[in-house]
């Protein structure tokens, strides 16, 4: 799509290990924020269930268009340049947020953060191409397990670390200020980052003519075009929307069931208990996706798909354990959220390996892109209804309704796995 030259700084392109974590925890930090942290945040605000997967799927719409307008990050300015305006704008959104999102602003914070939704989809875009730009091939490969570890522990970070802070700065101050000092510690992390990375991120210039900027609504048509003509379209495209159906559900409603008090059929659990829960469950989640990538290495996605969909889905029938039997022991809560998050991991495994082989091909980036963007959309669509389905039946009959959306799943499953 266009020409482009590598222009280095030697003083530091050969150390990627001075930007590379770095980026990457950049590149986690906002989109944990964006898809959990507010869910808590406004869960701790009073919102109800209906108002909080509503909102909290919407702003999760950057992620899903993030296809189109990514060529224009690709020939506008440079993969650096992006990165570090995104990181300000993004330090920016969120230390904004902390003002005023815990004051009861919730319109001003929701588009806070579909702010920093938006600026955290193309910062996805630009930090992906500049890692390809910055380093050579074999850089690439050695580093990409450190790209992924780094990103990881930002998860682990948001969705363990800073709801244990929330939760211990509540006991001592209110509500509202233990979110405004955790999300004003982002907002610095943040903006250090961006502040180191004009010094440490090597200059990785593209330079792309003139031809390749007038040419690029072709490309765009010509990527999209090619993905729609693959064949077994429609089939994949049902496969990416409904293979993770009763996860869309439940990712919207199990922050709110663990800590809605135990009369209206909660658990009753505090913020910082539950961030001690994901930091098990999320190491569970990565042993999973360990051992899933390996099933599916030594004896080919085709034969390991069904089994992976199974343990993707029907581990989820512990929150209806939960619901029913309201256990007290942290135990026994950890315990069920840890088997079902190692079987999200395995099943995982299955949707990204089947989204790399239908995007195989030309435009195999462009396409595997799109893949993700409809995944998203299958994620964003039930969520919108979660909590509205929860307000009205209860935790118990909502939990029901996800096992019953298993079978969607595993049919779609099904048929793929016979035309692979």
């Amino acid at each position: 799509m266009s020409s482009r030259t590598r222009v280095h700084n030697n003083n530091v392109s050969g150390t990627p290990w001075l930007w590379v974590p770095t980026l990457y925890i950049a590149e986690g930090i906002p989109y944990f924020i964006v898809t959990v942290l507010s869910i808590a945040l406004f869960k701790d605000l009073g919102e109800s269930n209906t108002r909080i997967a509503l909102f909290t799927s919407l702003i999760t719409f950057p992620w899903v268009i993030k296809p189109l307008w990514s060529p224009f990050v690709d020939v506008i300015r440079t993969k650096r340049w992006w990165v570090i305006i995104m990181q300000v704008m993004m330090c920016v959104s969120v230390g904004l947020l902390a003002w005023l999102a815990p004051k009861g602003f919730f319109t001003i914070a929701l588009i806070l953060f579909t702010v920093t939704a938006f600026a955290s989809a193309t910062h996805d875009i630009a930090a992906d191409g500049y890692y390809m730009l910055a380093l050579t091939d074999k850089q690439q490969s050695a580093f990409v397990g450190i790209r992924s570890t780094f990103y990881k522990l930002a998860n682990i970070f948001c969705q363990s670390v800073l709801l244990v802070l929330v939760g211990v700065l509540s006991r001592k101050t209110s509500v509202a200020n233990a979110w405004t000092y955790t999300l004003l510690i982002c907002s610095a992390l943040l903006a250090l980052m961006a502040l180191w990375h004009v010094w440490a991120m090597p200059k990785a210039e593209e330079n792309t003519d003139a031809a390749s900027k007038s040419g690029i609504w072709q490309a765009i048509g010509n990527t999209w075009a090619t993905f729609f003509q693959k064949k077994g379209i429609l089939l994949a495209l049902c496969f990416m929307l409904l293979y993770r159906l009763p996860e869309a559900l439940l990712l919207k409603m199990e922050l709110p069931f663990l800590r809605d008090p135990m009369e209206i059929g909660g658990l009753g659990l505090t913020q910082d208990m539950i961030g001690l829960l994901n930091f098990i469950a999320i190491g569970l989640m990565l042993l999973g996706g360990i051992v899933g990538g390996l099933a599916a290495s030594k004896h080919g996605l085709k034969k390991v798909m069904l089994w992976m969909c199974l343990m993707l889905t029907l581990p989820c029938i512990v929150y209806c354990y939960m619901a029913i039997a309201q256990p007290t022991e942290f135990w026994k809560i950890a315990a069920c959220i840890g088997f079902e998050q190692l079987g999200y991991g395995l099943g995982y495994t299955a949707c990204m390996l089947y989204m790399m082989y239908f995007a195989d091909g030309p435009y195999k980036t462009a396409h595997f892109s799109i893949c993700t963007a409809f995944m998203f959309l299958g994620l964003m669509l039930p969520g919108l209804i979660a909590g509205w389905i929860a307000d009205h039946v209860g935790y118990i009959n909502f939990f029901w309704i996800v096992m019953i959306c298993c079978i969607p799943s595993i049919l779609i499953t099904l048929i793929v796995q016979r035309k692979l």
